[in-house]
């Protein structure tokens, strides 16, 4: 095979997989990112106590074993589910427990004069959130939104050890019966460049309209 037959022949399936997985799991992250950052910053220690947990706990393991777990161990306890539900689970809790700090940093960092201009405008706590701190806040965050959205993207290659058929699970199946090593990793390693790429630029152009005229 030559080299763009080998890319062709990694599209269709591999790649839908592929960007379908990123997309839930980033849906996920951000879902469990924001509500955890704002758990953190609440007045409730148990509150706290229980998402510091959850943050530690999938911070400090790894994200192939967090998957092989929800996919292998769970069923053993009665609970089943598809090879990519278990993708997004373990994904979107995964980087769910980093964006948390993301989120939870970004909104330290806006200046606490705007709490303070908030209250002397007898705005409620949720309207100083909405309106006031969370819009500054994201333009902070967004920088590191976009580095997580990119390793995000990047750690889906761990769901063909689950026998999902994304990108790399094709790529094996190819390298099985070809034995085109080199081709065949070198077009994987382009395809996902070819993907990031667009996101990273994405992100940038987004940061660039959000600043225009705060500078």
């Amino acid at each position: 095979m030559t080299f763009w037959e080998i890319i062709v022949s990694m599209l269709g399936q591999g790649l839908f997989t592929t960007i379908v997985t990123t997309i839930l799991a980033a849906i996920l992250a951000l879902v469990l990112g924001f509500a955890g950052g704002l758990m953190r910053l609440s007045n409730n220690r148990f509150v706290r106590f229980i998402v510091a947990i959850y943050v530690e706990v999938f911070r400090g393991t790894s994200l192939l074993v967090q998957l092989f777990w929800i996919y292998f161990v769970l069923p053993m306890f009665g609970i089943t589910m598809s090879a990519l539900t278990a993708a997004v689970l373990a994904i979107g809790l995964n980087y769910g427990a980093y964006t948390s700090e993301v989120v939870r940093s970004g909104i330290q960092s806006v200046d606490k004069g705007q709490t303070e201009a908030s209250i002397a405008l007898n705005f409620t706590p949720a309207q100083r959130m909405r309106r006031i701190i969370i819009p500054q806040a994201f333009i902070i965050m967004l920088p590191n939104l976009g580095n997580q959205l990119i390793e995000l993207f990047k750690s889906t290659s761990l769901v063909a050890l689950i026998t999902l058929t994304d990108l790399t699970y094709q790529a094996n199946v190819l390298n099985a019966s070809t034995l085109q090593t080199t081709e065949i990793y070198t077009a994987l390693l382009v395809l996902y460049f070819l993907i990031a790429w667009p996101l990273t630029k994405g992100i940038q152009i987004l940061e660039r309209k959000l600043t225009e005229g705060r500078m």
